[in-house]
């Protein structure tokens, strides 16, 4: 199951108290102060790993708590820190505070990571206060409390490729032919209810990633259809894609709804290059489709391409357009 939001607590753990304790050695009746400090909590850590893909596990685990530090012994002896908590989230999660919605950090690279809450810090024990009026302390410092606070973490995908489109513009068989990826596929509209993320092998042991966005209808950028819930995943991707039916009565029409829903949504999507195909070429007569190959829409980056994922035509020839495109804009 595909989870892009959750909202969940951390806890880094109390600081340990300082210790009252005296130096108790032979012949030395009235030692002095000797109490430790207490330990620093532990933080909790977030850190981007590239093999997770959702944030499913955060559904079932609401609540982290980092360990406490212990407190100070005798004889000078420090408590131990608390253990942090490394907590880690797919690649592309942006983590938030939950009450002022304030970002705290992009984990957008594998291996970034960021302390969300510190741990407490130690009491200082009684050996910190004597003075030469004060010889023998009898108090000590207690641990601070740990950092606590409410987060919201929201995955967007990072690929190469978004692939935007009506529903049943033929891009879940367009991703399950280039891919390993195995996306539900039907002949009716939003059989994608969740963004898919494909590895295509390129030639030469390359290979490059392609998001399956759910399609996208007009008013979409108002959250009509599926909405923001899904328009969110295309604003990473170096690429869009663009996929028109063949057999639409009006290309330029389409093409121009899909674009004005990406603009609406955000600006930056517009800035991103475009490449437009048709999809399921198979569905019209050869002559049809000749008239096709010498076609560019408007506004558009890029000849248009055709393809059948179903009949494997044009496969290659699009998948060297889009490697080209990828290195190009590096």
């Amino acid at each position: 199951m595909f989870i892009d939001y959750a909202e969940i607590e951390v806890k880094a753990g109390d600081g340990g108290d300082g210790a009252v304790s005296f130096r108790r050695e032979k012949y030395v009746p009235k030692g002095g102060p000797a109490g430790g400090n207490g330990g620093k909590g532990g933080s909790i850590v977030f850190e981007a790993y590239h093999n997770l893909f959702t944030l499913l596990d955060f559904r079932y685990k609401k609540h982290y708590a980092a360990q406490k530090g212990a407190a100070g012994g005798s004889s000078l002896k420090d408590g131990k820190n608390g253990d942090d908590i490394v907590i880690q989230v797919p690649v592309g999660t942006i983590i938030k505070d939950a009450e002022t919605g304030k970002t705290i950090a992009d984990l957008n690279e594998h291996g970034k990571k960021v302390i969300v809450v510190k741990g407490g810090k130690g009491g200082k024990g009684n050996s910190n206060f004597a003075t030469p009026t004060n010889q023998a302390p009898r108090y000590a410092e207690p641990g601070r409390p740990g950092e606590v606070r409410k987060v919201t973490l929201e995955l967007k995908l990072i690929a190469d490729v978004g692939l935007v489109g009506f529903p049943n513009a033929g891009k879940s068989t367009l991703i399950s032919t280039i891919s390993a990826a195995k996306p539900k596929i039907a002949d009716y509209p939003f059989t994608t209810l969740e963004p898919n993320l494909g590895i295509v092998k390129y030639k030469d042991y390359q290979s490059f990633t392609v998001a399956d966005i759910p399609g996208i209808i007009e008013g979409a950028h108002e959250g009509k259809g599926l909405g923001h819930k899904f328009l969110k995943h295309i604003e990473r991707t170096k690429i869009l894609l663009f996929l028109i039916d063949v057999t639409s009565e009006n290309y330029q029409k389409d093409y121009n709804i899909l674009l004005n829903e990406l603009k609406s949504y955000s600006p930056k999507l517009a800035e991103k290059k475009k490449i437009v195909s048709l999809s399921k070429i198979d569905l019209i007569e050869e002559s049809e489709l000749k008239k096709l190959t010498k076609k560019k829409l408007r506004n558009s980056d890029s000849p248009l391409l055709l393809f059948s994922a179903v009949s494997n035509i044009g496969i290659t020839g699009l998948l060297d357009y889009l490697w080209k495109e990828i290195k190009d804009n590096e």
